[in-house]
């Protein structure tokens, strides 16, 4: 049997999510597409990062309490707020020795908005 692999693999899950919310008064309301990044090092013995069924069934559960509501409704001030806390429910249904790396969110003109976490953190 060979050495553990050093290289370092993602894997990543996406999804449409469409909300409201407002900034400096002006209410938006954005289509973005939501997308999820597990990281390890070599893979398993089925040569993947993680089990995609179960990670997107966690960005499914996630995701549907937030489809077409307006954010604050959610305590959520902003897409920022809207990313962390996707990262924080998320990062529990990433099992190790993956680990969740970033949620990203990108809107319809191509704007990408990621927050993360130090990989082995």
């Amino acid at each position: 049997m060979g050495s553990p692999s050093t290289l370092m693999f993602e894997a990543a899950v996406t999804r449409p999510l469409s909300v409201v919310f407002r900034t400096g008064g002006i209410w938006e309301g954005h289509d973005y597409t939501v997308e999820v990044v597990a990281t390890r090092q070599g893979l398993d013995a089925f040569d993947v990062v993680v089990d995609f069924r179960d990670l997107e069934a966690a960005l499914d559960r996630s995701l549907a309490p937030l489809q077409g509501r307006l954010l604050s409704d959610l305590d959520l001030d902003g897409p920022l707020a809207l990313a962390q806390r996707l990262l924080a429910e998320l990062t529990p249904f990433v099992p190790a020795p993956a680990c969740l790396k970033e949620v990203a969110l990108t809107d319809g003109t191509g704007r990408r908005l990621a927050v993360g976490l130090a990989v082995g953190q």
